[in-house]
C-alpha cells in the first residue's frame, strides 16, 4: 500500500498564503522492485509557479532510482491553487517527502477475504516559510525580471521595461511610434538587428524590413499586461534563434489583478492616455483583455502622434492535463517626426523657428517625415502533461504587418538630378507589408531524462521597398529597391542538463537553423547592353548555421554561485543583398562570460547581486549609414565588457533595482589575433558606460480615519559619452523621472514628472556630411554633428478607478 504524505516547506516565515492542492494523484508503485521490507522515503523539491503548476522537480534525498522516478512523475501531475502574498500569486519552492510503504499481507481466514481498502487521497500539511527565487539562469546575464512594484516608475511604453536589465539603453530619432534603437551589451542593436525579441513565444523581428533587417517594434505591447521579462544577454540558451547576437528579450504577459482597471492621464504637450484592462475573477492571470489609446502633440513641431491597441488572451482547461491559450492583438499608429538637425545650424540660429535656444533645439528641416504602423497577431498554444511526467507545448501563430516611414538625414546631398534640373531632395520612404505564419514547440520526455527538444518553423511573405521623395510635395522620384521576399526558416534545438556532483550543474545544447530565401527583385532595368529586358529578376539562396551553447554552474555556498557560459549565435542574411544560388552567409557571434551570483531571502525581504565579465566577437557587424537611412555591413567587430546589478525588495514596501555596465566595442585591425579584444578602432554611437536605478516605495497612511495607500517612485539613467566618427564624443546624459500616487478605496490619483531637471539632451547623435541649406547651395564636405533632441520636462496627471471584483490592499 502507498500512503503519500506531503509536507510543504518554504524557506522562512512570512505572511504568505500557502499553495492549496487541487489535484494530487498518488505515484504508482514501481513494478521492477521486490516487496518492500520497510518504508522508502523520497524527498522532492518542487517549484510551484504562480499558476499553480509544478514547473520543476528535483530529488533532494533519494530512495533509489525507481522510487525517485515514480515520485517525480507523479509530482509533475499535481496542481495547486498558487501561494499568495496578499492577492499576488507567488512562485515557491517546497520540500515534499513522499513515502512508499510496504503492503501488509491479508489475514488468513476461512471465509472469503475482504478486499484491501483503496488508497486514501494525499494529506497535505503546509508550513509557510518564505518565497523562492526564479528558475536558475543559464548565464549570469540571464535575467528573469518580474516587473512588480517597479511598474510605478514612469514609462512611456513597454519598450522602456527593457531598462530593467543592466547594460540597456534606448534611443529614438523617428517619433512616438517608431521602434526604439536598442543598445545592449556593447552592441548598437538597431531596431532589432542584433536582439531577438519575442512576445510569449511569438517572434517580433521582421526579415528584410526596408528600415533594417530584424526590425522589431514593441510599442504595441500594453505595459499593464506585461508580467515579467526574460532578458538573456548573449547567445547562451539553446532555444535562442535568429538575431540573438547581443541577446534575446521575451515579454511574458499576465494580469494579476482581477476585475476592471480604468486609467486616464493628461499631461504636457497635450499628451493623453486612456487604458482599460479587465481580468475575469474566476480565471487565472493568463486571462485578460486590455485596450490602450494614446495621443499627443509632441514636445516640438512635427512630433504629433496617435495610436490604439488591443490585446486579449484566454486560458481554457481541456482536461486535467491539458490547457489551451488563445491570444490576439491588434494595433495601429500614426506619428510625425522632426528628424535630425545640424549642431552648427542650431548654434547659429539658422533653423526656421524662433531665434531662442529652445525653439532652435526642437526645430526641424523637413516636415515631410513620420510614419504609420499596423500589426495584428493571433496565437494558439496547447500545453499537455504526459503520463511519465513529461510536457509537450505546441504553439501556432500568424502575424499581419504593415509599416511606412519617411526620413531625411542628409537634406540635398544624395540625388543626381537630370541635366538642368535642381536637386530634388534626399527624403527616403521605406515601406514593409507582409504576413508571417509559424509553429513552435518543445517537448520534455520525462523526469528521468533532463532533456528538452524544441523546434520552430516560420514562413515570411513580405514586400519591402525604399524610394526617394521630392523635397517639395513628397512625390516619389526614384526607387532604391523593391523586393518581394519569401523566407522559410526551419530550426530545432536540443537542451541537456546534468549534475555530476552535488555542487556542479552542467547545461548545454545546440540549435540548428536552415533558411531558404526567395527574392523577386522588381526594380531591375528595362534594358541592358543586349537590349530590352523584363525589369524583374528572381533570386534563390540557401543558408544554414549550427549554434552550440554550454554553461557550468558551481555552487560555492548555498547562496553564492559561480557561472561560466559560452555560445555561438547568428544573424541571418538580409535577403535584399543575396545573389542567385548563393549559399547565404550569416553573421556569426562567439561569446563567453564568467561571473558570480548571490541571493539572500529572509521572509518578505530579498537581495540579489550579480556581476560578470564578457567578451564577444562578430564576423560581420552593421553600423548606421546616413546615406541609406539604415544599417550597412562594416566587417568584423568585438566587445569586451563587464556589468554588475542588484535588486532589493522589502515586504510590499520597497523595491529597488540598480545596475552599472561598461563595454568597449572595436573593429579589429585586419589580420589581428582574435584574442586582442582591446585593440582596434572604436565603433561609433555605442555608449561605453551605462547606469540605471529604479525604485518604488509603497505604504499606507490614515487620513480622516480612512486608510489611504500611497507610493513614490524614481527612475534614473546615466549615459556616458558616446564615441562619434572622426574621434568625437557626445556629452554625458543624466535623466531623472519621478512619480507619486495616492489611493482611497477605488479611486487613485497620481502625478509623474519625466526629465525632472529639465535637461537639454540629445537622444541620438551622429557625425557626417549633409546639406540642408537648399537644393542649389554648394554642399560642404566637412562632417559635422547632427542630433535629434530629447524630450524636455513633461508633467502628467493620472486618474485610475479600480472596479475590483475582489478585495485589494490600498
Amino acid at each position: 500500500m502507498f500512503i503519500p504524505t506531503l509536507v510543504l516547506w518554504l524557506l522562512s516565515a512570512s505572511p504568505v498564503t500557502p499553495p492549496v492542492p487541487v489535484e494530487a494523484p498518488p505515484p504508482v508503485m514501481p513494478a521492477d522492485v521486490p516487496p518492500l521490507p520497510e518504508a522508502v522515503r523520497v524527498l522532492l523539491r518542487l517549484t510551484i509557479d504562480a499558476a499553480g503548476e509544478v514547473s520543476q522537480v528535483e530529488v533532494r534525498d533519494s530512495g533509489g532510482a525507481s522510487f525517485d522516478a515514480a515520485a517525480m512523475a507523479a509530482a509533475l501531475r499535481w496542481r495547486f491553487e498558487p501561494a499568495r502574498q496578499g492577492e499576488e500569486p507567488l512562485e515557491v519552492r517546497v520540500d515534499v517527502p513522499v513515502t512508499f510503504e510496504p503492503v501488509a499481507p491479508p489475514p488468513v481466514v476461512e471465509e472469503e477475504p475482504v478486499p484491501p481498502p483503496k488508497p486514501e487521497p494525499p494529506v497535505f500539511s503546509t508550513t509557510v516559510r518564505g518565497q523562492s527565487a526564479a528558475p536558475p539562469p543559464v548565464a549570469v546575464s540571464d535575467f528573469h525580471i518580474t516587473v512588480g512594484q517597479l511598474a510605478d516608475v514612469p514609462r512611456n511604453s513597454a519598450t522602456d521595461l527593457m531598462l530593467l536589465a543592466p547594460g540597456v539603453m534606448l534611443a529614438n530619432h523617428g517619433g512616438e511610434g517608431h521602434a526604439d534603437t536598442v543598445y545592449l551589451r556593447g552592441f548598437d542593436a538597431g531596431e532589432g538587428k542584433d536582439v531577438e525579441m519575442r512576445l510569449d513565444g511569438v517572434p517580433l523581428n521582421e526579415v528584410s524590413n526596408a528600415h533594417g533587417h530584424g526590425y522589431a517594434d514593441t510599442y504595441f505591447i500594453i505595459p499593464e499586461l506585461v508580467q515579467s521579462l526574460r532578458v538573456t544577454e548573449g547567445p547562451y540558451e539553446p532555444s535562442q534563434g535568429d538575431f540573438g547576437v547581443a541577446g534575446t528579450v521575451e515579454y511574458q504577459l499576465g494580469l494579476e489583478r482581477r476585475g476592471i482597471t480604468a486609467s486616464t492621464s493628461y499631461g504636457g504637450f497635450a499628451s493623453r492616455r486612456l487604458s482599460l484592462v479587465w481580468g475575469p475573477p474566476e480565471s487565472t492571470a493568463a486571462t485578460f483583455v486590455g485596450v490602450l489609446l494614446r495621443q499627443g502633440h509632441g514636445f516640438g513641431p512635427n512630433r504629433a502622434y496617435a495610436n490604439a491597441g488591443l490585446m486579449a488572451q484566454t486560458e481554457l482547461r481541456l482536461g486535467p492535463e491539458t490547457k489551451l491559450r488563445l491570444f490576439g492583438a491588434s494595433y495601429a499608429a500614426r506619428y510625425a517626426s522632426a528628424g535630425v538637425v545640424r549642431e552648427t545650424d542650431v548654434v547659429d540660429a539658422r533653423l526656421p523657428c524662433g531665434a531662442d535656444a529652445d525653439s532652435q533645439l526642437f526645430c526641424l528641416y523637413d516636415p515631410n517625415q513620420g510614419g504609420a504602423s499596423q500589426r495584428h497577431i493571433a496565437s494558439v498554444e496547447l500545453t499537455s502533461r504526459l503520463e511519465r511526467g513529461g510536457r509537450f507545448v505546441q504553439q501556432a501563430f500568424v502575424i499581419a504587418r504593415r509599416m511606412r516611414s519617411r526620413e531625411n538625414f542628409t537634406g540635398f546631398l544624395q540625388d543626381t538630378p537630370p541635366i538642368s534640373e535642381s536637386q530634388r531632395g534626399d527624403n527616403t520612404e521605406q515601406s514593409y507589408q507582409g504576413t508571417t505564419v509559424g509553429l513552435r514547440g518543445r517537448y520534455t520526455p520525462g523526469v528521468t531524462w533532463p532533456v528538452e527538444l524544441g523546434y520552430v518553423t516560420r514562413y515570411d511573405n513580405v514586400h519591402t521597398r525604399a524610394r526617394r521623395l521630392r523635397d517639395k510635395g513628397g512625390a516619389p522620384y526614384a526607387t532604391v529597391f523593391d523586393n518581394q521576399v519569401r523566407v522559410t526558416n526551419l530550426g530545432a534545438y536540443l537542451s541537456l542538463r546534468g549534475a555530476p556532483l552535488e555542487w556542479l550543474t552542467l547545461r548545454g545544447g545546440v540549435r540548428v537553423d536552415t533558411f531558404l530565401f526567395g527574392v523577386e527583385d522588381l526594380n531591375r532595368p528595362s534594358e541592358d547592353r543586349q537590349g530590352a529586358r523584363i525589369p524583374e529578376e528572381s533570386v534563390e539562396a540557401y543558408g544554414f548555421f549550427a549554434s552550440p551553447r554550454a554553461s557550468a554552474e558551481v555552487r560555492l555556498t548555498p547562496r553564492l554561485t559561480w557561472l561560466t557560459s559560452a555560445g555561438l549565435g547568428a544573424r541571418s542574411s538580409d535577403a535584399a543583398g543575396l545573389s542567385d544560388a548563393e549559399f547565404a552567409p550569416c553573421a556569426r557571434v562567439t561569446s563567453g562570460e564568467t561571473g558570480l551570483g548571490w541571493r539572500w531571502n529572509d521572509g518578505p525581504s530579498s537581495l540579489e547581486l550579480r556581476g560578470a565579465v564578457f567578451a564577444t566577437r562578430v564576423s560581420q557587424d552593421l553600423v548606421f549609414s546616413e546615406t541609406t537611412g539604415r544599417n550597412q555591413p562594416i566587417g568584423p567587430s568585438q566587445r569586451l565588457g563587464a556589468f554588475g546589478s542588484a535588486r532589493f525588495t522589502w515586504e510590499q514596501h520597497l523595491d529597488v533595482q540598480a545596475s552599472l555596465a561598461w563595454a568597449r566595442a572595436t573593429q579589429p585591425v585586419p589580420g589581428a589575433s582574435p584574442w586582442e579584444l582591446w585593440d582596434g578602432a572604436v565603433l561609433p554611437y555605442i555608449p561605453q558606460v551605462l547606469g540605471r536605478v529604479d525604485a518604488s516605495w509603497r505604504g499606507t497612511a490614515t487620513v480622516a480615519r480612512q486608510p489611504v495607500g500611497w507610493s513614490v517612485a524614481l527612475g534614473h539613467s546615466a549615459i556616458g559619452p558616446k564615441p562619434l566618427p572622426l574621434d568625437r564624443y557626445s556629452e554625458s546624459i543624466f535623466l531623472f523621472d519621478v512619480a507619486a500616487r495616492a489611493r482611497w478605496r477605488a479611486v487613485e490619483l497620481g502625478v509623474s514628472v519625466e526629465n525632472l531637471l529639465d535637461a537639454r539632451w540629445r537622444e541620438s547623435e551622429f557625425n557626417y556630411v549633409s546639406n540642408f541649406r537648399g537644393p542649389d547651395a554648394p554642399a560642404s564636405l566637412l562632417a559635422t554633428r547632427h542630433f535629434s533632441a530629447g524630450a524636455p520636462r513633461t508633467v502628467r496627471g493620472t486618474l485610475t478607478v479600480y472596479l475590483d471584483l475582489q478585495e485589494d490592499r490600498p
